[in-house]
């Protein structure tokens, strides 16, 4: 067994990054179990992708100790950068080459890389092979930077708001592709708005406001320790609509049986989501 398994995929201590007098990161801590989807979630400006940056080796620290796969990505070697996978926010392959040319010329970068064509089919652009990657739309061309991220057999997957520009239908296509690669042992972290998105794939997701993880767990876990309260609403017998906000819904509804003849017109529970609880921890619970 390998030594480093025990290890977490990703430690962050102290993460500290500064761009002149703005203070990107500030004093950041995660980590990311080998093996699990990790969602990263914060609003523009949070320091989400500076982190991210720095985990891949793109960009340097200034403070605070960081391992990615037991290595620290600012002295790492060329043969680590083979087990770490990123997908950003911007397109990266070459226009002027077909889909099939560019992950092909991708694969030939990693000591042992994933079978190209077995590739384009999981990110669904197999009927793409010979397009042109100026000819693909925009959703089209995520899924082949995508496929640019996978190409390497990455033993990390770093996704940066890897579904921006997804209709519906390609988001949960790309969530069922994500779903087969943490199936196979890949650990992934993951950068998104979407709170959907988080709950739909991810195993833990860590909130991040003004550079900090002002939270990190499960998200029901997230929902049960910093959702509101549950909100009752019903209509009266006259007719007026009613609401309550109560940490004991079954208790509420059971107190308003004995004042109805049969159902209660109108009874909906709205218990807290994760997007409540992001909205909370961010500062932005008013803001909808």
């Amino acid at each position: 067994m390998n030594a480093h398994m025990d290890e977490p995929a990703v430690e962050v201590r102290g993460l500290l990054k500064r761009y002149g007098e703005n203070t990107a990161v500030d004093g950041l801590d995660l980590m990311v179990r080998r093996g699990e989807v990790c969602g990263l979630l914060g609003p523009n400006g949070a320091g989400k992708t500076t982190t991210v940056e720095i985990l891949q080796g793109y960009r340097d620290r200034d403070a605070g100790e960081v391992r990615v796969l037991g290595e620290d990505p600012a002295r790492a070697p060329r043969s680590w950068r083979a087990r770490v996978g990123i997908v950003w926010q911007d397109e990266s392959a070459p226009a002027e080459l077909t889909v099939r040319e560019t992950v092909r010329h991708f694969a030939r970068y990693y000591p042992r890389p994933a079978d190209p064509d077995e590739v384009i089919e999981l990110v669904g652009l197999a009927g793409k092979t010979g397009a042109r990657v100026k000819s693909l739309s925009g959703g089209q061309r995520r899924r082949l930077d995508v496929a640019l991220g996978i190409v390497g057999g990455p033993e990390l997957l770093l996704l940066d708001e890897p579904t921006t520009g997804f209709d519906p239908a390609a988001r949960r296509q790309f969530w069922d592709m994500i779903r087969a690669l943490a199936a196979t042992g890949t650990t992934i972290l993951l950068t998104t708005h979407y709170m959907e998105e988080a709950e739909a794939l991810a195993d833990r997701v860590a909130v991040v406001h003004s550079g900090q993880v002002v939270a990190a767990g499960t998200p029901e876990g997230l929902r049960a320790e910093y959702g509101s309260q549950a909100l009752v609403s019903w209509t009266d017998p006259d007719g007026t609509p009613r609401s309550e906000r109560t940490d004991t819904p079954t208790r509420t509804v059971a107190a308003l049986l004995p004042r109805f003849d049969d159902e209660i017109p109108g009874l909906t529970i709205t218990r807290p989501t994760l997007e409540d609880v992001y909205l909370r921890l961010t500062g932005q619970e008013h803001a909808r």
